[in-house]
């Protein structure tokens, strides 16, 4: 019960940051700022959606793909349907609550496939740590291209972070990090150990160890050439799908692949602060495109217009892929799709 009060709880603060972030940019613009924002919004080149919603696609096939490839040094062979639909699956609910969807996939596909849900948990958190990397380098790569414009706009915010006029530097913040997770590791450690009779130790033992497995499958993978691939592919496309999307509009169709590596970092960090980029996407997308000299409504036209384009991608192949993956496994499962639903919500 309180652990469903807290996820509410945290639903409704990331929400209420976006809808908040929503207001804040409309009543910020002055009437001909909001005129240029509906002239470029209803003046739009809307079948430019159709490669991207394609590039989109194609990305989340290729996630699914690699996942696949983490998964087999461990004996299982899981579908490429069941990796697909349960991937999409997590893009939905993460759009109400973030990180609930990493979970949900991996209890998904561990039910589906019959796989242990911390070895999936195990594979995923290679995952993170390789978008992480792929990540922090668009950002390098970014500044590296254009270090004259936004050098400076990246020198101001890291020395903000690391000499700030309150709190606690950044380093000061990532040593107490640090000192935390040391802690716990050793208190965890100390605590299995000496109560490994207790049947509650026991399974959590189990779990980590599964979740050590997980871990450790990039050990053994037999394709790591295509997981490189795939994860450089993942990443192509989220770019291009950007760099298309200029298209759509006529006054940012001037801009090119550096102006995408710009927008891709910072909406990346968007869409983690709060579901589904609600607010916080528009936002980072017109102050990066303001170091281009695109004006601020016609900035927030296009980050409505891409943040639309996503969410609607995440939402209807959502459903679809968890109405497929219900009837496409129910012989493996004796669940009703209501009971489905339920354990959803």
């Amino acid at each position: 019960m309180q652990k469903k009060i807290g996820l509410i709880l945290q639903y409704i603060i990331f929400l209420g940051g976006g809808i908040f972030l929503v207001w804040w940019q409309f009543s910020k613009m002055t009437p001909e700022q909001l005129l240029k924002f509906k002239f470029a919004i209803s003046n739009a080149n809307y079948t430019i959606l159709i490669p991207i919603i394609i590039l989109s696609l194609a990305s989340h096939v290729s996630r699914s793909i690699r996942w696949k490839i983490l998964i087999q040094p461990m004996g299982y062979n899981p579908s490429l349907f069941n990796t697909f639909g349960v991937t999409m699956v997590g893009y939905l609910a993460n759009s109400f609550v973030p990180r609930l969807g990493e979970i949900l996939k991996c209890s998904l596909l561990g039910k589906y496939e019959k796989i242990p849900v911390q070895k999936l948990i195990g594979t995923i958190v290679i995952e993170r740590i390789f978008d992480l990397v792929c990540y922090l380098f668009f950002i390098l790569f970014t500044i590296f291209i254009q270090f004259s414009l936004v050098g400076n706009f990246v020198k101001n915010s890291i020395s903000k972070l690391i000499n700030p006029h309150r709190g606690i530097a950044l380093w000061g913040r990532v040593l107490l990090l640090f000192l935390v997770i040391g802690f716990t590791i050793f208190l965890l450690r100390l605590l299995l150990k000496k109560y490994s009779h207790v049947k509650f130790i026991k399974r959590l033992t189990n779990f980590f160890t599964g979740l050590r497995e997980g871990i450790l499958s990039i050990k053994n993978l037999e394709k790591s050439g295509w997981f490189i691939f795939h994860t450089v592919f993942i990443w192509s496309m989220y770019l291009l799908e950007i760099y298309v999307g200029f298209s759509a509009i006529n006054e940012v169709s001037h801009l090119g692949l550096d102006a995408a590596c710009a927008v891709l970092t910072l909406a990346t960090f968007a869409m983690i602060l709060t579901p589904g980029g609600i607010g916080t996407f528009p936002t980072a997308i017109f102050l990066v495109l303001g170091l281009y000299n695109i004006e601020q409504s016609t900035g927030e036209a296009f980050g409505w217009l891409m943040w639309g384009t996503t969410t609607f991608i995440i939402l209807f192949f959502g459903l679809v892929c968890f109405g497929l993956l219900y009837f496409n496994n129910k012989n493996k499962t004796k669940v009703t799709l209501a009971e489905e639903v339920a354990s959803v919500l």
